[in-house]
């Protein structure tokens, strides 16, 4: 800086703090006692404010701060702890606040700005969203395990007539409930009932008292799958005509470091807890016009 605008610049500081910093004369300019007391403490201010200004930059790339993401409730507890694991070990000092929301609760959240990033079922409304790859998991179906149908290494859905249907509320992905029994009707299954329930408990509950059955991904049931329950079974449906189909999402143009690293933790622990697959090439998440089924 040239010699007249410092010199201006420091007198506006003086007047400013109502004190001399420096004694100037036409042969010399020497700091005053007060320059001396406040030059500590500006070197402090002058240190503190390039932090903020490091730490700005670190939370508009992501890098620092607060990322608010959901998972859905069917996530599994150790898909839930890997994904924490493996986020922590890439983004150390971003805080992740995790919460446990339905589709329909993310998709309203996205809308009001509330949420940054989360795992959502398709198909559903995807407007003004960027996805991460769609991935698959298995649905089968979880049922008595002396019920006939139990005895066969796959299930057909049309054999599944004499049952009623647990299912989640429609509420929390209307699209996916409507696209599983529009599904279900297109191969020769219409429940004659239709439950709903969320809870492990309270769905195994109904199946062994209600006569009916849900679909369920195999690694959200393993001791059914392995044989430790003595009354339910899971067995994989002929033909696989029914998937949970999932994708990270966020608001298009949010995709920042820490958005990004969220996906590659999710991806990365539901690939090794949850037995799922990328789609190649992936379906259309286009909803359905309406749903084809009647209750």
């Amino acid at each position: 800086m040239a010699q007249p605008p410092l010199s201006q610049r420091i007198q506006r500081l003086e007047r400013e703090l109502g004190v001399r910093l420096f004694e100037r004369t036409s042969r010399q300019v020497t700091i005053t006692k007060a320059g001396t007391l406040l030059l500590e403490e500006a070197r402090e201010l002058l240190a503190r404010s390039e932090a903020l200004m490091a730490t700005a930059r670190r939370i508009r790339d992501g890098e620092s701060g607060l990322l608010r993401a959901a998972l859905p409730p069917d996530i599994s507890g150790e898909a839930v702890a890997a994904i924490l694991a493996h986020f922590q070990e890439r983004h150390a000092g971003v805080e992740l606040e995790l919460r446990e929301l339905t589709t329909s609760q993310q998709l309203a959240q996205f809308a009001s700005h509330d949420l940054d990033a989360g795992l959502i079922h398709h198909p559903c409304d995807v407007s003004g969203l960027e996805l991460g790859p769609v991935l698959r998991r298995e649905v089968g179906v979880l049922l008595p395990r002396d019920a006939p149908e139990a005895a066969l290494e796959a299930v057909p859905l049309a054999a599944l007539s004499p049952y009623g249907l647990i299912l989640f509320h429609r509420a929390a992905a209307p699209a996916l409930h409507d696209d599983v029994l529009t599904t279900c009707a297109r191969n020769g299954y219409t429940p004659p009932a239709v439950r709903h329930g969320q809870g492990a408990s309270f769905i195994r509950g109904l199946i062994l008292s209600a006569n009916a059955v849900a679909f369920s991904p195999r690694d959200a049931h393993p001791a059914h799958t392995a044989g430790r329950d003595p009354e339910l079974v899971w067995r994989p449906l002929a033909g696989a005509p029914l998937s949970w189909r999932l994708s990270v999402a966020w608001p298009r143009g949010r995709g920042d470091t820490a958005v990004s690293t969220f996906a590659e933790a999710a991806t990365r622990a539901l690939r090794q807890t949850s037995a799922v697959s990328t789609e190649l090439p992936p379906r259309p998440l286009h909803l359905r016009p309406a749903a084809e089924y009647w209750l």
